[in-house]
């Protein structure tokens, strides 16, 4: 007994070693990229350090950098900017939502659509940006010269207007995730079981009934997932807000991402970053949380 139980530990102890050499890479990248970086803006972010100048150079300020981001008239734009890209979310789920009902009950060419939909979302985000900035240019870009065409004398000038670049921005956003929500969407709708629409329709149940009662509620699960995802993805947007504005003009389209950037890598105040980046990660940690309690009321199990 005790060396059959010898052998078996032995085996079990041989099978462990070799399942953390197999899950080691991906251990060791968390660590190195994400656990590591996180602990270091963590103790930055309450440092003056520029990190030209080396770990030697780091001084102990305590709280001074969260004083001053109270004070910090771009950072707090750029916050409130981020707020209003949140309605990108809601808005983007609802026009996917209603295209997944219509493709799924309407459309025969099903895949043909997803992927025509899915496009913008595999694209190129900096090529994405490149092909609106050429839409949306205020003298020579298509759209104003078909409201010209059309009798409107003075179009807006979208990314070059303070009131218009953050809606076109979030225009953009929409025109891009819509296609990875659609997906997610008719995927949830092709899991209702087709019982229920035959009961409602026996009962004698319209189209917006339908909706309602069966449709909606059955796709409480996936939506909860595409808010979570969208919200988080809301204040990574970095790469488009670059190409299209660099956050102009006047601030207008700068996010916290975008002010955090431009403050560690051409401002050099890489403490001052680190406390941006603690914000925003507690920021965007709250309203995760939130929606998390909140789900518990609206999401069917």
């Amino acid at each position: 007994m005790k060396t059959a139980s010898y052998k078996i530990s032995k085996s079990a102890r041989k099978e462990t070693i070799a399942s953390y050499l197999f899950i080691s890479p991906m251990l060791i990248g968390v660590v190195v990229l994400v656990l590591i970086p996180v602990l270091a803006t963590i103790i930055l972010g309450f440092t003056n350090w520029n990190f030209v100048a080396g770990f030697e150079q780091a001084k102990f300020i305590g709280l001074d950098n969260f004083k001053a981001l109270l004070d910090d008239d771009i950072f707090l734009v750029s916050m409130k900017n981020n707020v209003l890209l949140l309605f990108v979310v809601p808005i983007g789920m609802a026009f996917a939502l209603l295209l997944a009902v219509v493709i799924n009950n309407f459309v025969y060419l099903k895949d043909l659509m997803k992927v025509i939909y899915f496009m913008p979302y595999i694209s190129s985000t900096v090529a994405v940006a490149v092909v609106f900035q050429v839409l949306f240019h205020p003298s020579f870009g298509p759209i104003n010269q078909f409201l010209m065409a059309i009798g409107i004398d003075n179009p807006p000038k979208w990314l070059s207007d303070i009131t218009f670049a953050l809606p076109s921005v979030m225009f953009i956003m929409i025109w891009i995730q819509i296609g990875f929500q659609l997906i997610i969407y008719m995927a949830g709708l092709q899991n209702i079981p087709r019982d229920l629409y035959e009961a409602a329709d026996i009962d004698g149940a319209n189209g917006w009934q339908k909706f309602r009662n069966i449709t909606f509620p059955m796709l409480t699960s996936t939506s909860f997932f595409l808010l979570i995802v969208g919200v988080i993805g809301t204040f990574k947007v970095f790469d488009l807000i670059a190409v299209l504005t660099a956050g102009g003009p006047s601030n207008s389209t700068s996010v916290t991402v975008y002010y955090l950037y431009e403050t560690a890598f051409l401002n050099l105040k890489s403490g001052y970053a680190s406390a941006i980046a603690l914000v925003l990660l507690l920021f965007v940690f709250i309203i995760t949380l939130i929606q998390w309690i909140g789900q518990k009321k609206w999401v069917n199990e």
